[in-house]
């Protein structure tokens, strides 16, 4: 289930207690949008979390701004420490790709890879290219 900080921020402690008890039942929680609210680093070590998603608008400039390709290198080291798997939403050039891999990243999600499918169209992308599993 993706969820981003608005949806925790009036209770914490409602939303943690929440997730737990999903979690017993098998649901695990990524973070969209991570980087871009005001306490991610407060709620990634309190919220029960597998994975975040490093935002686009780091992402998009990535091979031209430092400073982009210093938050995503902070975000994967933290989320790597933490044991959670990172996704980089927003990859559209096979610079950014290239950037991502040699920092670490293995997850990905943008046009790069596909547009947005319908659920018969995806099934058809992943009998084609047996190598995105």
């Amino acid at each position: 289930m993706e969820l981003t900080e608005s949806v925790v921020l009036d209770n914490l402690a409602d939303a943690v207690a929440k997730m737990n008890a999903l979690r017993e039942l098998g649901v695990r929680f990524s973070m969209d949008d991570f980087g871009t609210g005001y306490s991610s680093l407060a709620y990634l070590k309190r919220l029960p979390l597998t994975q975040v998603k490093i935002d686009r608008s780091f992402v998009r400039d990535i091979a031209e701004d430092a400073s982009d390709a210093a938050i995503v290198q902070a975000i994967l080291a933290m989320s790597n420490t933490l044991g959670l798997k990172v996704i980089a939403e927003g990859v559209e050039t096979e610079a950014q790709f290239q950037l991502l891999q040699s920092y670490g990243c293995r997850f990905f999600q943008g046009y790069l890879f596909s547009k947005p499918l319908q659920i018969d169209e995806f099934e058809r992308l992943l009998k084609d290219h047996d190598f995105l599993l």
